[in-house]
């Protein structure tokens, strides 16, 4: 129905965004790639995804088509909701998520708070062969990070005294720079970070 709004940014955190539009404010559920995208910015035009439910109506914003189109994709597969989806979108960018399900990497997507092993690989199995032209005018996917490498890298971090969690937003985020780093290397940045 929707297909994007555009309009100043009366609002915007983590996990939802306002655009002015005429002076009609719009409330668009958004994930932290779309919110670092409109953080600063004073307008915005946010690609739209429209839900209708029994008991309510939401919108979907999204800075890129790509990422409304995994969204689309996702909630496609039976057991992922609209907050699963876009729980998924804010731990990986739409790019580390084409990778990770096009390398069959369960183990990493799982890493998704509120998300299990079964669901991450369904979501796989289902979406593995539907990636292959999203996404083409933004760029090719990047490669995903071993999944080895990462919990390697995660133990060691770990072992030196660092919280778990915390030392999984760093790795994340290092991951997301540098996704085809080594152990050493992966460690080495995270520790700047920590």
């Amino acid at each position: 129905m929707y297909e994007y709004i555009r309009g100043t940014v009366a609002e915007a955190a983590p996990t939802h965004a306002v655009l002015d539009v005429g002076g009609v404010g719009y409330y668009l559920h958004i994930s932290l790639e779309t919110f670092s995208a409109i953080e600063h910015a004073q307008t915005a035009k946010l690609f739209v995804h429209y839900v209708v439910r029994e008991d309510a109506q939401l919108l979907y914003g999204f800075a890129t088509k790509t990422e409304r189109e995994l969204f689309r994709l996702l909630v496609s597969v039976s057991g992922v909701g609209g907050n699963t989806a876009r729980m998924i979108l804010s731990t990986y960018s739409p790019r580390e998520l084409q990778g990770i399900i096009s390398a069959g990497n369960a183990v990493l997507l799982k890493n998704v708070k509120g998300l299990g092993l079964k669901t991450a690989q369904k979501i796989i199995v289902e979406l593995s062969g539907k990636l292959a032209t999203l996404g083409a005018d933004e760029g090719t996917p990047a490669a995903a990070p071993d999944s080895g490498v990462v919990d390697e890298a995660l133990e060691a971090l770990v072992m030196l005294g660092f919280a778990r969690t915390a030392a999984e937003k760093v790795l994340r985020t290092v991951v997301r720079e540098e996704p085809s780093a080594s152990v050493e290397e992966l460690i080495r940045m995270a520790l700047k970070r920590l």
